[in-house]
Order: structure tokens, then sequence, then C-alpha cells
């Protein structure tokens, strides 16, 4: 092979090494491809309810869902496991449900803790959840039927002291929210009255609205329409202020009695969803706050928003855990 042969194909040889050197350095140049936006929600969103059809906490989910459909873009619905005053669909969210962010729960107050509270078989907890918001609370209030001999909160109370442990009061059933509401009211007022347990608010207000018992302590939203109708008479509310609903009825707070309570209705999540997802739903929970039909829908059921976003919402129910463990301590041995 002549010597300008080889001179050649080494010059050939050479091009070739700094081609491939080029094409090998433009390529580890390349620039990393931007990660990919958060797509969340990609699928629907089942939002699990606790309690039957038609309950309170249907009545906010129906409400709700057709906005978080309109901000989300994506549908929302109903999945019931009604039993144990929720305990089922709760014990499914913190245990069962994938933390992905597409399974959601009504959560209420108090049941939500005082099923862990009260029973030992129930072993979910708070501190497995993620809460979202809190939509509104059900204020707490006192009715009598419209034929009752007491006018006031202040015939009541004269009653019931003068008749300690006789005067009949219904509730929801034992654990409920009316049903540690009456125990709070017992320990401010130092008055006692027999407490009626029912299978539910319904059973609980009608009974005293056809004169069986003497009063129920229920919620506003439960009775907002048999006051307007004049079936049944508030006698007082368990709100910080009067509610703009029955702006004539005094507060446990003016009657000199520092008692708010109620059944707040809130959103929560497994633990752990990935950020983007609590983000997402959240902002569209407040943007739903926010929109003029929805607001005027829950002003219809006799409710009114009682708003907590995120860590305010999560405060909100740890504190309430500690107050109900506080008062069921006091008297589970008398329950029992």
């Amino acid at each position: 092979m002549s010597k300008k042969r080889n001179h050649i194909l080494v010059v050939v040889l050479i091009v070739a090494l700094m081609l491939t050197f080029t094409a090998c350095a433009s390529q580890t140049a390349a620039p990393a491809p931007a990660p990919e936006e958060s797509k969340y929600p990609e699928k629907a969103i089942s939002v699990l309810i606790g309690f039957n059809p038609g309950g309170g906490s249907d009545q906010l989910a129906q409400l709700a869902n057709p906005f978080l459909y309109k901000y989300l873009e994506v549908s929302v619905s109903n999945i019931y496991k009604p039993g144990a005053t929720g305990a089922i669909a709760w014990t499914e969210l913190a245990k069962q449900s994938k933390n992905d962010g597409y399974t959601i729960s009504v959560t209420n107050t108090p049941m939500l803790m005082t099923n862990y509270i009260m029973n030992d078989d129930i072993t979910y907890n708070i501190d497995e959840l993620t809460p979202l918001v809190n939509v509104l609370t059900d204020p707490g209030v006192i009715v009598v039927g419209k034929d009752s001999p007491f006018k006031t909160y202040e015939d009541f109370a004269k009653a019931v002291e003068e008749n300690p442990g006789t005067v009949t009061v219904g509730n929801s059933g034992t654990g409920g929210d009316d049903f540690f509401t009456t125990l709070i009211w017992e320990k401010a007022s130092g008055l006692k009255v027999q407490m009626v347990p029912f299978q539910g608010d319904g059973p609980s207000y009608q009974a005293a609205q056809g004169g069986k018992i003497d009063a129920s302590f229920t919620n506003l939203g439960v009775v907002y329409g048999q006051v307007q109708a004049g079936n049944v008479r508030i006698l007082a509310t368990f709100t910080n202020e009067r509610s703009g609903l029955v702006p004539d009825v005094p507060t446990m707070k003016e009657l000199g009695f520092d008692v708010v309570a109620g059944s707040s209705r809130g959103y929560s999540a497994p633990k752990g969803i990935p950020d983007d997802a609590k983000a997402a739903l959240i902002e569209a929970f407040e943007k739903t706050f926010k929109d003029p039909e929805f607001l005027a829908n829950i002003a219809k059921l006799g409710q009114e928003p009682d708003i907590m976003i995120g860590d305010d919402y999560a405060k909100y129910l740890k504190d309430s855990e500690t107050e109900f463990i506080n008062i069921w301590n006091e008297v589970k041995d008398q329950v029992k």
C-alpha cells in the first residue's frame, strides 16, 4: 500500500472520530426535558358517604358535586357506605382507599371522632386522614312544639331547674352531636334533663313537635322548614352570633353560657395524597365557596357556610377531638 494511500486513510479516520465526538458532545449538551405538568385530575372522583341517601352528608354532596365537576372538569359521584354512624365509610377512607386523590369523603363532627373515642373496636382516627375543607356547621338548637308551654329559653330552664332529671329532651342518638351538645349544656348550666335518644334528628324533633317529649336538641338545618311553617319553635341557638336565618332567636352566649355546638360537615381524603391533588381539590372548593349559585343553594337548605381550609380544618378537628375525649371521660361510666 502506498504512503499516499495510508495518509488518506488516516485522515478519513481522524475525520470520522471528530464527527463521532461532535455527535456525542451534542447529545451530552442537550437540555434535560422539562418536567411534566401535573395532570390531576385525570379520572372521576368518588365521594364516600357514611350515611343513607337523603341525610345531611348526602345533601351536602349533592349540592357540591356539580360545582366540583365545573371546576375540576371530571365527574364526581357519591358512593354510599352507611352504617356505624359513618365509621364504615371512614374506616374505608383511612385504611383501604388509595391515597391518590381520587377518593374523598364527607366528614362530619362529632361522629368522625366520637366513633373511636366511644368504641375501641373502631380503629381509624383523624391522624390517618388529610382534612381538606369544612363547608358548613349546622348549629345546634333547642326546639319545642308550637303548643309547648315553653315560650322562651327561660321557661324551659326554669322547668328543668324545678324538676331536675325529669324534663325529657330528645337527641339524634348516643354519641351524636345533639347528645354531646346536651352534655356540654348540662355542664355549663348546672342543670340536668332526662335524655331520650332517637334514631336520627327527624324522629327526635318530631317527638317534640307532637308533644311526646318536652324538647329536642337538634340542628337548625334539620328543622328550618318546620320553623318557617310554624310547627316548631326554637328557644335558643348554640352559635357565636345570632343566625341570619332566625335572627329573633337568642344564642346561648347571650343567655350567659359559653356553649357553641353543632354538626360540621366537610371533606377529607386519605393521609398522604399527592400535593398537587390536595392543591387542586382545595382550589376547586375555594372557587365553589365563592360561587353565588352555590351560596344561594346553601341558604335554601337553612344552612350558612362555615369555611375552614386545609390546616385550619385539621386544627379544628384536632381541637374538637380533645374536647370530646374530655367530655366522654367525664360521663362514660354514667352513660354505659
